[in-house]
């Protein structure tokens, strides 16, 4: 994306994962320059730092996002279950790996925290962080090896009960509490046939959802954006939550397409400015992420899964031809800007690549100064 039409600057900062302080101090310096006026967390480990370092990043620009305390409980699973019992909201039965005694129930082992730092697991040093490791699936009844599990993660994860069903994303911006524009996605398919990160999705308009969205996020007193997901279960119908990313979601292109700006709304949240007011969004409005296409289909053909059962190939290529075709609108991929889609498949290659400071001039992503 850093060669899209919509990005003036790059610049080179260190890794977070390699030198996290250094690269708190690269964007603070960025920070300092009257020419920048927001930063837009994208990543886990982008919020972390950005609200770990809070007051630093106050005193030059407007911070969009929770304090630390707030923000634990968001990439803390355990913690994020308690507040959704507390807010009335579903949550699929979390506990610690240490706590499970037996393995009699279709189950999901996950990381504890969305970003490893000594912030949440001591043993890390101060100036590293680390990603989470994939989930896993453990068979029924089979004692999974706990000891290599947590090598692996580098803590001592967490277990859910598997819950059938659609998965849904409540997505908001909030200011001090209070929720400014919000939508909501269904996802259709995943990176993998037992689902992952969603592939292709479409905007809906569920109460249920919302009121689940909400009544975690206002709970929480929440403050800049947040997508909150969910697995709606097949018999019941009930909102089950699944994670809560506390930073724009990397889907935020059917939201755009649906007819909602979320970054121009950040950005006037950001600068003081009056934000254009979005009205109702598009309903059914759907987006492809085409590389993500072919990773689902590369699940079906070779890939197997606990409790959860693959398509046969010929009706996964079907559904995902006839949907393109129906609806050929893409997460990346644009005609008039293709650089994003390029930099996405380079992006897949074993290379380091720069991080980008953007100065946007024209919607929809609506950053610039000028406006």
């Amino acid at each position: 994306m850093f060669w899209s039409r919509y990005c003036d600057e790059s610049v080179r900062v260190p890794s977070p994962f390699a030198d996290l302080l250094g690269y708190r101090d690269a964007l603070l310096s960025l920070a300092r320059r009257r020419d920048v006026r927001a930063i837009v967390p994208v990543r886990e480990v982008d919020v972390y730092v950005l609200s770990t370092y809070r007051s630093a990043f106050a005193r030059h620009l407007a911070p969009l996002w929770p304090v630390p305390e707030t923000l634990r409980i968001a990439q803390d699973r355990i913690a994020l279950a308690g507040a959704a019992r507390a807010a009335g909201v579903a949550e699929p039965n979390t506990r610690s790996l240490e706590s499970i005694a037996t393995w009699d129930r279709e189950s999901v082992i996950k990381a504890r925290y969305a970003v490893l730092a000594e912030a949440y697991v001591p043993s890390i040093p101060e100036g590293e962080s680390r990603e989470m490791g994939k989930p896993s699936f453990p068979a029924v009844g089979v004692e999974p090896d706990r000891a290599a599990i947590e090598a692996e993660l580098g803590h001592t994860p967490i277990v859910q009960d598997h819950v059938s069903g659609t998965e849904y994303s409540f997505r908001a911006l909030y200011d001090h509490g209070e929720a400014i524009v919000t939508t909501q996605k269904r996802g259709i398919r995943g990176f993998k046939y037992a689902r992952g990160p969603s592939v292709y999705h479409r905007s809906v308009d569920r109460s249920g959802l919302e009121a689940a969205g909400r009544a975690l996020l206002d709970s929480l007193e929440w403050h800049g954006p947040a997508e909150v997901s969910f697995v709606r279960e097949a018999s019941t119908g009930e909102y089950y939550l699944l994670e809560m990313n506390p930073r724009f979601w990397a889907t935020l292109p059917c939201d755009i397409d649906a007819g909602v700006d979320f970054p121009r709304q950040y950005w006037g949240l950001a600068t003081g400015e009056s934000a254009l007011p979005d009205g109702n969004y598009e309903v059914g409005a759907g987006t492809h992420l085409l590389r993500g296409e072919c990773s689902y289909l590369y699940s079906v053909l070779a890939e197997e899964y606990a409790h959860v059962e693959p398509p046969r190939f010929r009706d996964a290529l079907g559904d995902v031809l006839s949907s393109v075709v129906a609806q050929p609108s893409f997460d990346l991929l644009s005609a008039t800007d293709p650089g994003p889609f390029v930099g996405d498949l380079l992006g897949c290659l074993p290379v380091e690549l720069p991080i980008a400071t953007r100065r946007v001039r024209q919607r929809p992503l609506g950053l610039s100064e000028a406006d």
